[in-house]
């Protein structure tokens, strides 16, 4: 299922999608010799938006956490893209151990890491659970709710290896952002760690993902023909951002001006009547923690108590003074009569699957990532990276060809990132 757009203006959007179905072979070649330049991440999801006159990413998670959501039919080619990631690190598949994040009450979070290592099994792999929580003393099943049973392990350290009883895997494979920092039980392994420690939260900044994204924007603009606007949001940030002691709040509003003045001269450019706003979030962090929309600098100079608290931190309860400020991109996709993003899931350099995020109680200008969103899998009828040239820009999978182009951008934008993450 293609999703709605509810807006009229989806002429420059069809026009974006029909010169990436015309530069098909020029795309894919262009990607085959960025790939033999850079490594891909291990993994990835990217959350697109799609106002109908633009596409772009406005996130990109390098510990994706909704393998569960993904379509059942693409399971194979999951289990390809696995084989062909794990060939690179630990060829003789001796085994890994998966390392997930500390939600044991969070059903669908629990129901990923089930889907990873059915995954990671049908691609030949040994796979272990282990947990870093201290109360993991031994074994422990917990019973899910769709039937499935997950079985967590306590981690053991001898010298610089890391594994679980009677188990002493090639790859430590996470599925933990590391937002509060790294354990010291992960340092200086011997083993191939994925991602790499440098990638996780404590560390990353959604602000340098986007300055490498504009540069592969940019070239990949260049190489189409097309205006880089199209497909990358314009973005600032604000260091040394307090939101309970008010301060760095001017640096924000100053910045919040800026980002609206650039968009309110590309919508001009393109017609476009829309009223621009911009995100404010921050820019480390993940599970949709610490954003706002803003349409008016005025409005983060006169936030309420309420507003200043939800702000303040995000995950693990880590204070924020790193602030995003990101052009903000409408997504007038619509599923049911409830808004829609879709969010598309990799696998080294392969799209494997994706999904549209929905959420009934938010807007075309808000946040989806939020309590009371839900999942529908994107029915493929094909892969992502294989339009159909006789149908219309906007059929299926064409519609999905330019998800996964753009999406792949994203992705080519965490490998440069994280190529210089250790120098930050």
């Amino acid at each position: 299922m293609v999703p709605h757009l509810t807006t009229a203006l989806t002429g420059p959007l069809l026009d974006l999608e029909r010169t990436f179905l015309a530069a098909q072979p020029t795309i894919e070649h262009w990607f085959r010799s960025r790939w033999l330049e850079h490594t891909p991440p291990f993994y990835a999801s990217v959350d697109l938006r799609n106002s109908g006159f633009k596409l772009a990413p406005v996130d990109t998670n390098l510990f994706p956490g909704g393998f569960n959501n993904l379509n059942a039919d693409f399971l194979p080619l999951c289990v390809l893209a696995m084989q062909a990631a794990m060939e690179k690190v630990c060829p003789e598949a001796r085994g890994i151990l998966l390392i997930p994040e500390n939600h044991t009450r969070n059903q669908f979070y629990l129901q990923n890491v089930v889907q990873l290592v059915t995954i990671l099994r049908q691609a030949g792999m040994r796979v272990r659970v282990g947990s870093l929580l201290p109360e993991v003393t031994e074994p422990l099943t917990l019973e899910l709710e769709s039937g499935c049973s997950l079985t967590l392990e306590p981690l053991i350290r001898k010298g610089n290896r890391l594994g679980v009883s009677d188990f002493d895997p090639c790859v430590i494979l996470l599925n933990n952002d590391l937002s509060a920092g790294v354990p010291t039980i992960l340092e200086n392994l011997e083993q191939t760690v994925l991602p790499p420690l440098d990638a996780g939260w404590h560390l990353r900044r959604k602000s340098r993902h986007f300055a490498a994204y504009r540069q592969v924007a940019q070239a990949f603009s260049e190489l189409i023909g097309i205006d880089p606007w199209l497909i990358d949001p314009g973005f600032a940030v604000c260091n040394q951002v307090d939101f309970h002691a008010r301060s760095g709040e001017e640096c924000l509003a100053a910045q919040v001006d800026v980002v609206l003045q650039q968009t309110r001269a590309k919508y001009a450019e393109y017609g476009v009547k829309q009223e621009p706003f911009v995100i404010v979030k921050a820019d480390a962090g993940t599970y949709g923690m610490g954003i706002m929309t803003v349409k008016d600098a005025s409005e983060v100079r006169d936030l309420n108590r309420r507003q200043r608290n939800k702000m303040a931190v995000v995950k693990e309860g880590m204070p924020v003074s790193d602030v995003l400020v990101q052009e903000g991109v409408y997504t007038f996709e619509d599923l049911n009569g409830a808004v829609a993003e879709p969010v598309v899931y990799m696998i080294d350099r392969y799209v494997v699957g994706g999904f549209y995020r929905v959420h009934t109680g938010r807007g075309v200008d808000e946040n989806l990532n939020a309590p009371g969103m839900h999942f529908v899998p994107l029915a493929f009828d094909t892969s992502c990276t294989v339009p159909d040239p006789a149908s219309a820009p906007d059929d299926t999978p064409n519609r999905f060809y330019a998800y996964g182009v753009v999406a792949r951008l994203a992705l080519l934008a965490a490998s440069l990132e994280l190529e210089t993450a250790g120098d930050a």
